[in-house]
């Protein structure tokens, strides 16, 4: 997974004339916007990453990715493509204002989403349209310090999102590794119509919580919202590995979750919270 092609390299600040530097200081990131190639590149790179056919995350064109454009836009996986095989033009551009007024919108249903994605196919290239997943993809994009996501369907996730099980991947932490790359605050949201429907539900629970790092789809999936691409690999691959150690606990009667309290002391401690960034950021 290549770093994200927005970050530029460090400088040095200058110091007060007569002063020498001070070491102890952070040296300042200069940010130049990526160009829209950079980004398409990137997004090639995350969506090989996703779809892995050894990782089994993904099958023929499940799932999809996107990334933040600017400040108005992202960039979306079309639909039909896979995500093992995509290259730079399976990926539309859209606006993140007009995909979240039709999310909001008490009048608006699949005839009018299919009006806007046509319009996004005549520009596009091959004419391809956005993936219908991605409203939900807007809806997170839209969260504070949200700019990369990516939607899979893991078999061992979905083993326990297919199952009476599926709570037990938010009802608590297992262990500390969990808590610095998944948070505390998983969302689990019961099996609603993809598309529009689910847009909606989610951006309704979103509202009245916190910004989770995974979201459990029942009977359908995850998405993995990342602060970079590197992140959403993580995320994902963390929610993987936590699925697994629930389904191997099942047959000794369940996992044990640890102590709230123990939790809150991994999710605020500072060495932990360097740790997080520092992946992120890897």
């Amino acid at each position: 997974m290549r770093r994200r092609s927005a970050r530029s390299p460090r400088c040095s600040a200058t110091p007060p004339p007569g002063f020498p530097p001070d070491p102890t200081k952070e040296t300042p990131v200069v940010t130049a916007p990526a160009t829209p190639d950079a980004l398409r590149a990137e997004l090639v790179d995350l969506s090989h990453e996703l779809g892995r056919p050894d990782r089994d995350w993904t099958i023929l064109a499940e799932g999809n990715s996107s990334l933040r454009s600017g400040p108005d836009s992202f960039l979306v996986k079309a639909s039909g493509a896979w995500m093992s095989r995509v290259v730079a033009d399976d990926f539309v551009e859209v606006s993140l204002p007009t995909m979240l007024e039709l999310i909001d919108s008490p009048t608006a249903g699949d005839a009018e989403v299919s009006s806007y994605f046509s319009s996004v196919a005549e520009t596009a290239p091959g004419g391809r349209r956005p993936s219908v997943e991605s409203l939900l993809h807007a809806v997170c994009l839209d969260l504070p310090g949200v700019t990369a996501v990516g939607h899979t369907h893991p078999t061992a996730v979905n083993s326990l999102l297919c199952s009476p099980h599926a709570a037990s991947l938010v009802d608590g932490s297992l262990f500390p590794d969990q808590i610095v790359v998944l948070g505390t605050a998983p969302l689990l949201i019961p099996y609603v119509d993809p598309g529009l429907k689910l847009a909606q539900v989610a951006r309704q629970l979103l509202a009245e919580r916190s910004v989770p790092r995974a979201i459990y789809l029942q009977n359908h999936g995850m998405f993995a919202l990342g602060s970079s691409a590197a992140e959403v690999v993580q995320i994902t691959q963390m929610a993987v590995k936590v699925a697994k150690v629930i389904l191997g606990s099942l047959p000794a009667s369940g996992p044990t979750y640890m102590d709230p309290v123990e939790v809150a002391r991994i999710d605020t401690r500072p060495d932990e919270l360097l740790r997080r960034q520092a992946l992120a950021e890897s």
